[in-house]
């Protein structure tokens, strides 16, 4: 990888933090579809779950005092159980499959019932939600539209949100890199230098985001947080089909 690459790569991990870094989502989101453009799935998403444990480490510990780790200690339950069964059976989806997954989830929940409402107070749905975000983070990469549906469906303020999310990302993404490096047949391999850069530059956009954070308000933030849903959701169902219709062109 060339030096002017490299550099492109570590710019666009800090802005891809910085917008986490507010939101608590997103940034991964965008990160994942420039890196499977660049590198091999396995390689991608191993990179990616480098970057992210990074940039999600660092964000849960600058905002500690806000986790809701009873939350956490229930949704991890079910990435345990999730990361079981797909190692059992390694699967590694196409890149257009991926996309589409990752595209579809969070208009999936919208068309819920309201008794089935997201709500990550409830240890129930963390766990459900912890095996099925579990499961799009083995398989495409992030959970982000889903995982980012669920806890906007609660009361948590906008810290809170940020926090918990961080805390329960942070070990999601340890179980892909594990998945990746060490579970499925197409192991992936990330060159350290990348990785350096890639964990640095996650912590500098996350750090940069925090005053940001904090001259939102929480209606601020759950009303641009829906619609950056959305947007990217719908952007990566359109992607995705047009990578899986090409061969018919």
């Amino acid at each position: 990888m060339s030096a002017l690459m490299i550099l492109a790569i570590g710019s666009v991990m800090v802005a891809t933090a910085f917008l986490s870094g507010i939101f608590g989502m997103a940034g991964g989101l965008i990160l994942i579809g420039i890196l499977l453009v660049l590198l091999p799935l396995p390689d991608a998403m191993a990179l990616h779950a480098i970057t992210q444990m990074a940039s999600n480490g660092w964000r849960a510990l600058l905002w500690w005092r806000h986790v809701r780790l009873s939350i956490v200690v229930v949704y991890l339950a079910g990435c345990a159980l999730a990361l079981g069964a797909w190692g059992l059976t390694q699967y590694v989806p196409s890149t257009p499959v991926a996309l589409l997954m990752l595209g579809a989830t969070p208009f999936l929940v919208r068309v819920l019932p309201k008794n089935l409402k997201p709500n990550p107070e409830s240890a129930p749905q963390a766990v459900i939600y912890g095996v099925f975000c579990t499961t799009l983070m083995l398989l495409t990469g992030v959970s982000g539209p889903l995982f980012d549906s669920f806890f906007l469906g609660g009361t948590l303020d906008r810290r809170e949100i940020v926090a918990t999310k961080s805390a329960c990302q942070l070990f999601g993404h340890a179980m892909k890199l594990v998945y990746f490096t060490a579970l499925i047949g197409q192991s992936a391999s990330v060159n350290p230098l990348i990785a350096a850069i890639a964990i640095a530059a996650s912590m500098l956009g996350t750090s940069l985001a925090r005053p940001v954070l904090e001259m939102l308000t929480d209606q601020q933030y759950r009303r641009w947080a829906t619609r950056m849903v959305t947007g990217i959701a719908g952007y990566y169902l359109m992607h995705g089909s047009y990578l899986l219709l090409l061969p018919f062109f």
